[in-house]
């Protein structure tokens, strides 16, 4: 593989999880360890991540959807998979902005369910659905990430009540803190866990620590967290000691 487009692949992994590791790295792009040093390496010279031990982080801004879309599928889809499960017909269900979101918006074709939604790819999945009573937010629109932001989704949802609320994040911190990138989002996920009765984080692995320097909740806000099996026990142990059910899938 060239080197200009492993360093393309490199930064659209850290983009997608906020940091990974060298073996990461290596194991994805199937370049050895050495490779993948050298390689970033080069990024950290020319400013596009930073450098730590064992691995490489970068700062996440509006990274567009359609290419964090495509991060971690299999992952995702297990615990898409997984949280559905949770979920009984004629509940309402209300699901965060994300990829993982919307892996969760597909494995729910069928049920009997009303869906509320500030992620237009949720809306966008679910719209022909006849089955499913779609409630769509209203709110600025986020293009880069095709979500709905602002006072107006706010006030939407303090109009509303969900039994459920599957919730994203760009990075869980050690002790169970749930942060995100984008401060405009902060406050519309905030809304969204006073609106449901139950909050359940759906994050895959390369979620812990993640990225982000907001902070939407610590661990007493969640009911419920849905993970990989490689998550990092530590912090697995803080959530539960937290009170929160932690499924690996």
């Amino acid at each position: 593989m060239l080197a200009e487009r492993r360093h393309h692949l490199i930064l659209r992994a850290l983009r997608s999880g906020g940091s990974a590791s060298v073996a990461e790295l290596a194991e994805q792009l199937t370049a050895s360890p050495a490779t993948i040093r050298r390689d970033l390496l080069r990024l950290e010279e020319e400013g596009l991540l930073t450098r730590v031990h064992g691995g490489a982080v970068v700062e996440q801004g509006d990274q567009p959807f359609s290419e964090v879309a495509q991060v971690r599928v299999a992952e995702k889809d297990a615990i898409a998979e997984r949280a559905a499960d949770l979920i009984s017909d004629g509940e309402t269900v209300l699901l965060d902005i994300g990829t993982t979101a919307y892996r969760l918006a597909r494995q729910l074709h069928g049920r009997r369910l009303t869906v509320v939604t500030s992620n237009l790819v949720v809306y966008e999945e679910l719209a022909d659905d006849t089955g499913i009573d779609l409630v769509l937010l209203g709110g600025m629109v986020r293009r880069e990430y095709r979500s709905l932001v602002g006072f107006l989704t706010e006030d939407n949802l303090r109009q509303l009540h969900a039994d459920w609320l599957f919730l994203g994040t760009s990075g869980v911190r050690p002790d169970g803190q749930v942060m995100d990138t984008t401060v405009v989002q902060v406050p519309v996920k905030r809304a969204m866990i006073a609106a449901a009765d139950r909050a359940v984080l759906i994050a895959d692995a390369a979620k812990f620590p993640g990225t982000g320097m907001a902070k939407v909740c610590g661990p007493e806000s969640l009911d419920t967290v849905v993970t990989n099996p490689s998550a990092p026990a530590p912090t697995c142990a803080a959530l539960t000691e937290a009170g929160v059910k932690v499924i690996h899938v």
